[in-house]
């Protein structure tokens, strides 16, 4: 494989996906491999995203050729790339899947890139079956998925959605470590820069805040943990934009009596800053309700932080229970027993668990399965 090109978000376009097709690839190039990626000049229609903006304002710091160049919801455009694509002749076109939304143009685009009857096209598909449904998924995807010569699962679960969709190969592997944020430092370093007392005990959880991934129910163990004395000087640290109405939250923060018990960082997260809010704290707490898998996993195995997920979707397969981190129930007095078994085990107890997962997240393995799909598809 001397050519490929990626498909999907990327700078200037923010998020965890935009971050893992960029990590990407640095790694094909560090391989050896001419990369470079499609991504959007337009992706979503404001009224459908919920958060501030799909844009950030830092400056592209890695040497990567990122062609900003796909309308979404301009089918003219999809012929225009598409063509392009075919043009470039690369040994493979990496699709990188996340939403029905994107199928329509992602689909039509594969279709005309392969017909120079070289390229081989394949999907690397961080969700099948959206978190949140809407009328047309399914026909979406289904465009999309017979577009594809070979598709790469990031979990179990997204593997079985897939299956429901296509009968062509689908290989499953683990979404490699983010380990793009910068190196582990001291804890004590990390909360002198978010102004945290050192001694105080800090859970964690960091992304975007949308209803499936169980903020609420955080929460709400949270007020269980207090009302139970159980833990002196818990804070929940939170640290991501919120997707949903953030007044809920606000609300039952404020009825549950915890305020004083949060800090909350309600911003988008700079790649930059990515490590001390890690670093800072005990726990990464995943309440998720449901789940394919999650970019926070890999990004906790980074910075070698335990970490307490539900049991749902591929979240349990990602982090083995009692080895690097503990498994719950998707409910608030389960999460509370839970974290509090996390402070009676300690963070050492985890870490040869964490370091011992953590090698089987190699971006050079993504990339040898995407060569050796490519092979089988010739």
């Amino acid at each position: 494989m001397k050519k490929l090109i990626i498909i999907g978000q990327a700078h200037p376009i923010r998020g965890g996906i935009a971050s893992f097709n960029e990590r990407l690839a640095l790694e094909c190039i560090e391989q050896g491999i001419q990369t470079s990626i499609y991504t959007f000049s337009y992706q979503y229609p404001g009224f459908l995203f919920p958060g501030k903006t799909q844009y950030t304002t830092e400056p592209l710091n890695k040497p990567l050729d990122i062609k900003v160049c796909i309308n979404s919801i301009n089918p003219l455009k999809w012929i225009s790339v598409g063509k392009q694509l075919q043009k470039e002749n690369a040994d493979v076109i990496v699709f990188a899947y996340w939403l029905p939304l994107m199928g329509p143009a992602l689909g039509t685009i594969a279709r005309i890139a392969k017909r120079n009857s070289t390229t081989k096209i394949i999907c690397i598909a961080h969700n099948a079956i959206p978190h949140e449904k809407r009328p047309g998924d399914n026909a979406f995807t289904y465009y999309f998925a017979s577009a594809m010569d070979a598709f790469i699962a990031l979990s179990t679960k997204v593997k079985n959605d897939l299956a429901t969709f296509t009968h062509k190969s689908i290989v499953q592997t683990v979404h490699p470590l983010f380990d793009h944020f910068g190196s582990i430092i001291p804890v004590a370093q990390a909360r002198k820069q978010l102004g945290i007392h050192p001694d105080q005990k800090i859970i964690l959880f960091f992304g975007f805040i949308r209803k499936y991934k169980g903020l609420d129910i955080l929460i709400e163990a949270i007020h269980i943990l207090k009302q139970q004395a159980a833990l002196e000087n818990i804070k929940l640290m939170i640290a991501g934009e919120f997707y949903d109405d953030e007044q809920i939250y606000q609300q039952q923060i404020d009825a549950a009596g915890i305020r004083e018990d949060l800090i909350i960082n309600a911003d988008f997260i700079a790649e930059d800053q990515v490590k001390f809010y890690l670093c800072a704290a005990d726990f990464v707490i995943q309440p998720y309700r449901n789940a394919t898998q999650s970019g926070v996993t890999p990004l906790a195995y980074h910075f070698e932080k335990p970490m307490l997920v539900t049991n749902v979707g591929g979240l349990p397969d990602l982090v083995p229970d009692g080895k690097a981190g503990l498994v719950c129930e998707p409910h608030a007095e389960d999460i509370a027993k839970h974290i509090l078994r996390l402070y009676q085990l300690g963070t050492d107890y985890f870490l040869p668990g964490l370091r011992y997962e953590k090698q089987k997240y190699s971006w050079n393995i993504l990339v040898n399965t995407i060569k050796q799909l490519a092979q089988e598809n010739l």
